[in-house]
């Protein structure tokens, strides 16, 4: 199917970087919302990371084919589950505590509600559905995790949002210390987005 490029549903600048660097053997150009002048609000109202993946792409592809514009959307919906705290903040992640609110805010939160809880119970893992969208209306779906705990403090300048206080014991380092390729490579976005570029090179 012959597509132009792809517009990833994020005004995310990580994201964005991550996915430039995981995509880039692809030999697409690849735009966020904004850079393909797509300014549309979104209701996120599904019950699953899956769910929400697919709203968002299927909205944008709707505004895309109006503009007669050949691309295949890609959206993420990734969040952060702990296991104490009855996987919250999950879905919510990005609008945990509010819209606007900082993730050292946040991540202070999250700490702060764990205090005195041991290593065995905060458990956690990343979660990232991706949902894709191409011109025709076909749709597509991968999903991956990583697993890992909840660390008592913020550590590593590489990452963003969660990734300061998510711990990888069999790192010994926390999600956000790693380096940018190696955390591409073991990530719960990495991951999932390795699998949509499989479903990308079979139908392009």
């Amino acid at each position: 199917m012959k597509v132009d490029r792809i517009i990833f549903a994020t005004g995310n600048a990580g994201k964005m970087k991550e996915i430039r660097m995981i995509l880039s053997d692809l030999g697409l150009e690849i735009q966020s919302m904004k850079e393909a002048g797509v300014d549309i609000d979104i209701v996120e109202d599904g019950k699953t990371f899956k769910e929400n993946a697919l709203i968002k792409a299927s909205a944008i592809a709707k505004e895309l084919k109006k503009r007669d514009v050949k691309a295949v959307v890609l959206a993420d919906d990734s969040g952060l589950e702990i296991d104490y705290l009855n996987k919250e903040p999950g879905i919510y992640s990005a609008r945990y505590l509010g819209e606007n609110t900082s993730y050292t805010v946040k991540n202070a939160n999250l700490i702060e509600r764990l205090v005195g809880v041991p290593d065995e119970k905060r458990t956690a893992r990343f979660v990232c559905a991706i949902a894709a969208v191409f011109p025709d209306g076909k749709t597509f779906h991968a999903e991956a995790t990583i697993e890992g705990q909840i660390g008592y403090e913020e550590k590593g300048e590489n990452g963003f949002g969660y990734d300061p206080i998510f711990y990888l014991p069999e790192y010994g380092m926390y999600s956000a210390e790693l380096a940018p390729e190696e955390k591409n490579r073991i990530s719960h976005r990495g991951k999932a987005l390795e699998e949509m570029k499989k479903v990308l090179k079979a139908q392009m």
